[in-house]
């Protein structure tokens, strides 16, 4: 379905209206996320360093007077209609639409994690709408997750925190989409803060917020999302995860993040070569994250430039996850004098982030703006974006 509004959330209670007739009874958002840094050292048990944007998924919800979940969205003409107990995945995901995977499959998720008799659920009605850009790797998928698990958590009274949610939202990524990723992103959602970052221990679940100090350096944090489409469910972040399980087992370890940089010449030994690359990504990684939320507390953002430039070497040699337009979008920006540069997110396309100078913003911009012209790419679409909050309701 479709509307004219402006802003997502006045389009989510529009498409709702069209869809029921009436208004709902509320509405919830999330945001979707940059990491800082930490690139796929999440599913690994790692440390990773993202922050809520101001870009956001809204979810208007009605209830409904039977046992059914209906879900519609700004972003595709269907109406995709499934009774509350018939919700089960993976074997409904060939059934109904991608992009309805991920509402029902928080559905199915929170039923799941609590244990509520589906039977005694009332049904909904959601209409979502966002303003999150898609396959740029801002997680949109996570934003869509965390704010319709905080919309039925909230209507079917199951009381779960939003750590609990988080992994609610991972639940449905994994199970019901058939994405294999971390928890990265649905935590950030959850637990995002205004002008700070979530130091999250993906182990744990432990989340440290740290301040970011951007404004007062004078600093912007700039998203070049280069329009090459990406998607989690296929091969090669399959691939990479199934690369990092056999360096773990090979060292005999539970997951890479038991790793640390001594332990490298070691893995060089026993791995192929293939192999030895995609472990030290993340044990390196693991390590800059750490180094990256130090040079901030000790040393203030204009410091950790060069931990993000060799994030991204990093993530181009020895994961082998970037493209040429995230390359070049790198390669540009540093070269018009940002602080720092890397690709974000799972890679294969979406998008790179750039640390610019406020007053160089303008300059950075252009300067990718040519770069992409003079390769040959399609023009990229760049902006700021703001450490922002979390889940919430909005209405």
């Amino acid at each position: 379905m479709t509307t004219t509004e402006s802003t997502p959330d006045a389009a989510a209670r529009a498409l709702f209206v069209e869809l029921t007739g009436t208004e709902p009874a509320g509405v919830w958002s999330s945001p979707g996320r940059v990491n800082l840094i930490g690139e796929h050292t999440d599913y690994n048990d790692g440390f990773v360093f993202p922050f809520a944007i101001e870009h956001r998924t809204y979810v208007a919800l009605g209830e409904r007077a039977d046992a059914r979940i209906r879900v519609a969205s700004t972003f595709d003409d269907g109406v995709v209609e499934v009774a509350i107990a018939d919700l089960d995945f993976p074997a409904l995901r060939d059934d109904v639409p991608e992009w309805a995977t991920y509402p029902l499959g928080v559905a199915w998720a929170l039923i799941g994690a609590t244990g509520a008799d589906a039977a005694s659920l009332t049904g909904v009605d959601l209409a979502i709408a966002s303003d999150v850009p898609v396959g740029a790797g801002l997680s949109s998928s996570a934003a869509i997750e965390g704010a319709v698990a905080s919309a039925l958590d909230a209507t079917w009274n199951l009381g779960l925190d939003r750590v609990d949610l988080a992994k609610v939202g991972r639940t449905a990524e994994n199970e019901a989409v058939g994405a294999p990723t971390g928890i990265m992103d649905q935590m950030t959602s959850m637990l995002g803060r205004s002008d700070a970052a979530i130091f999250l221990d993906c182990r744990s679940f432990e989340a440290q917020v740290v301040d970011l100090g951007f404004a007062a350096a004078g600093l912007e944090l700039l998203v070049i999302d280069t329009r090459v489409k990406h998607s989690h469910s296929t091969g090669g972040y399959r691939e990479r995860r199934a690369s990092c399980e056999l360096g773990a087992e090979t060292m005999g370890v539970p997951a890479l993040r038991d790793l640390t940089v001594d332990d490298l010449p070691k893995a060089e030994g026993l791995l192929d070569e293939v192999t030895f690359r995609r472990v030290r990504h993340i044990v390196t990684e693991n390590q800059r994250v750490l180094d990256t939320v130090k040079t901030l507390r000790e040393h203030g953002p204009e410091a950790i430039g060069d931990l993000l430039v060799a994030s991204h070497a990093s993530m181009r040699d020895d994961f082998e996850i970037s493209v040429a337009e995230l390359d070049t979008a790198v390669e540009a920006s540093l070269g018009a004098g940002a602080v720092g540069a890397r690709m974000t997110g799972g890679g294969f396309g979406g998008a790179a982030i750039a640390l610019v100078a406020h007053d160089r913003v303008e300059l950075v911009t252009d300067a990718v703006t040519a770069a992409f012209a003079a390769s040959g790419f399609a023009a990229p679409h760049i902006f700021t974006v703001t450490p922002s909050e979390g889940a919430r309701r909005d209405a």
